[in-house]
């Protein structure tokens, strides 16, 4: 059950998030009003991309759930801006969270966070895409950035 739980990238965001707020309990650092409202807003726009990344996914009937098949290379909506807009909404997430919870030295967790997906999970995922997609998979990697 853990380590089917380990798979699943909402669990790295949490404990990556976990550890961000720990740090900055630690490290403590008072941030302006104005930066805490920012990070705010970016963990709504987070969100909305989120949400937008898996309507997209819905509408082309494949899966947003990590390590399976896609039934569809999309590259629609997000996808036109970032291969990867799922896990850059987690980063930004994480980096509004901080930013929110006054704790600006959590922000270290953000390229931690980017460098455990990227390894647990884009590789592998790329992978079985460009198995499944070949030379679409290949155009659209070089027309579109990982992350942005």
């Amino acid at each position: 059950m853990i380590a089917r739980l380990a798979g699943l990238p909402p669990v790295w965001l949490g404990l990556f998030a976990l550890a961000g707020a720990a740090l900055g309990r630690l490290l403590p650092l008072e941030l302006p009003p104005a930066l805490r409202d920012l990070g705010l807003l970016l963990v709504a726009a987070a969100l909305a991309l989120m949400l937008w990344a898996a309507f997209t996914m819905w509408r082309a009937r494949t899966t947003v759930i990590p390590g399976r098949l896609p039934a569809a290379l999309v590259t629609q909506g997000p996808f036109r801006f970032s291969r990867n807009p799922i896990y850059l909404a987690d980063l930004i997430l994480l980096a509004g969270l901080m930013l929110a919870l006054s704790a600006p030295a959590g922000l270290v967790a953000v390229p931690a966070l980017a460098l455990v997906l990227k390894r647990r999970f884009i590789l592998r995922e790329e992978t079985v895409i460009a198995a499944a997609y070949g030379p679409a998979f290949d155009r659209y990697r070089k027309r579109v950035r990982r992350w942005i």
